[in-house]
């Protein structure tokens, strides 16, 4: 029986052994494209483990969402984000399918919001189980595009990664509702600050 604590990726017709763990960030430190070494709290290795937690919320996502058109659409932003840490990691990740899949979004969700009713308030995330792990999705996806934004401060960052961030997020808000809208969840709006009360 093969080490279950070693993982094997396939690239081509190539099998790489890859180990789990190689004691290399045990100081705290990792090793960027073409070796670098830098704190794990860098503002850029911090914006890719970001990635990486959001990119498990999407898996997340697509193991209970049961629309296989869903699943297969949420693989292939799985894919992306993984592309997009790759770029800023420094290893070259072509990005030229982020336009395709951001227009994609786009179609996805104009036909969510002709189902839906139409909003003037804001709403308190919620509703089913699903619906409000998609709602963390989204916050988690903001603040991606957040530090990304604060990454972009001393660093050049593709724009195309920003609108994609932005649409995605966008989707997800769509995407709760839609799920809360099948289970019959009437949505919770906010009645913001009572103004007369904060005055006394």
């Amino acid at each position: 029986m093969k080490n279950p604590a070693r993982s094997v990726t396939r690239v081509g017709t190539v099998s790489v052994d890859m180990p789990i763990y190689t004691k290399t960030g045990d100081t705290g430190q990792t090793s960027l494209f073409g070796g670098k070494r830098v704190l794990k709290c860098e503002e850029l290795v911090d914006v890719y483990g970001s990635i990486d937690e959001l990119n498990s919320w999407v898996g997340k996502i697509a193991s209970d969402i049961g629309s296989s058109d869903v699943v297969e659409f949420l693989a292939s932003i799985q894919s992306d984000l993984f592309t997009i840490g790759s770029h800023l990691a420094g290893w070259g990740a072509d990005l030229k399918d982020l336009p395709k899949r951001v227009k994609a979004m786009e179609e996805r969700i104009d036909i969510l919001d002709d189902t839906l009713p139409k909003l003037s308030n804001f709403i308190l995330p919620g509703g089913t189980k699903l619906a409000s792990e998609i709602h963390v999705t989204r916050a988690v996806c903001r603040r991606v595009e957040r530090q990304t934004v604060a990454l972009g401060q001393h660093q050049t960052i593709d724009s195309r990664i920003l609108i994609y961030l932005n649409r995605l997020s966008d989707l997800l808000f769509m995407l709760a509702r839609f799920i809360n809208h099948q289970a019959g969840i009437v949505e919770v709006t906010w009645q913001g600050i009572d103004r007369q009360s904060k005055k006394k």
